[in-house]
């Protein structure tokens, strides 16, 4: 495996199997992703973009072809993945500042540097003067940012995202997104990113995968020629991205025709 590859998918299927029926979730997906690259995943509903991350997670295993993390076949949770969901997950009985302050914990980091380091960080994420709020306490675009804050502390080499922003209303969704795409460019790791939502792709991403309707698999990559650091909101109006979001909505375009066609 090449040096610069973080995350290979080889001729990866998964089928599910419930009440005596087979169903094939993905079906030969190949997908790399770089080390430091951000790649975000799009697609149709049920075409099994979270079931790549749960592959990947470790929590699900494929039924064909391979899953290798730096080099190494993933079969158990990987200590080196962050994963950030729709559900922000946080322990509802500990403060912010002891949320974000979990994974230094569990990694056994000296208490100064566990306080150091969960202050700074809920300062990046703009939430100074909460840190002894519990969660039931914050807004849900303050619970997301308490989220990115601990994932970030955990420092994986690979974050995991959901459709993390996906519960949040549009304005709070570009706040969060600016904060996020921030402090993701200080440290520069590697990103799987699922999202409905194509602008959101593009703003964030190196790399853009359109997977077709189940079973999923990938069909199309977009390349996101875009500098960075990158605004977040204004990039949107960039000729640039204009022409990559309508190749991406022509692409999604075909898959719901040939879905049409095949019913």
């Amino acid at each position: 495996m090449s040096e610069n590859l973080k995350l290979k998918l080889s001729d990866l299927s998964v089928r599910y199997s419930t009440k005596g029926q087979s169903t094939l979730a993905v079906s030969k997906v190949n997908l790399t992703v770089k080390n430091g690259e951000f790649v975000s995943v799009v697609g149709p509903s049920g075409c099994g973009k979270s079931t790549l991350l749960k592959v990947v997670s470790g929590l699900l295993k494929p039924s064909e072809g391979q899953a290798l993390l730096d080099g190494k076949e993933i079969k158990d949770v990987p200590e080196s993945i962050g994963m950030v969901f729709q559900n922000d997950a946080l322990l509802p009985w500990k403060s912010v500042f002891d949320n974000v302050r979990l994974p230094l914990a569990i990694a056994n980091k000296s208490t100064q540097e566990q306080e150091e380091r969960a202050k700074d960080l809920i300062q990046m994420v703009g939430l100074e003067g909460f840190e002894q709020f519990y969660p039931k306490q914050l807004s849900g675009g303050m619970r997301k940012r308490v989220a990115l804050a601990r994932a970030f502390a955990h420092d994986p080499s690979l974050y995991l995202m959901d459709e993390p922003f996906g519960p949040l209303d549009a304005q709070t969704r570009v706040t969060i997104g600016e904060e996020f795409i921030k402090m993701w460019e200080r440290v520069g790791k590697s990103v799987l990113f699922i999202t409905h939502d194509i602008e959101e792709a593009i703003a964030l991403s190196d790399r853009v995968v359109v997977m077709s309707g189940r079973p999923g698999t990938i069909k199309a990559e977009f390349k996101v020629p875009l500098e960075r650091p990158r605004p977040f909101y204004d990039i949107r109006f960039d000729s640039r991205f204009k022409e990559i979001q309508r190749e991406i909505w022509e692409s999604l375009a075909d898959i719901h025709k040939e879905s049409e066609v095949s019913r």
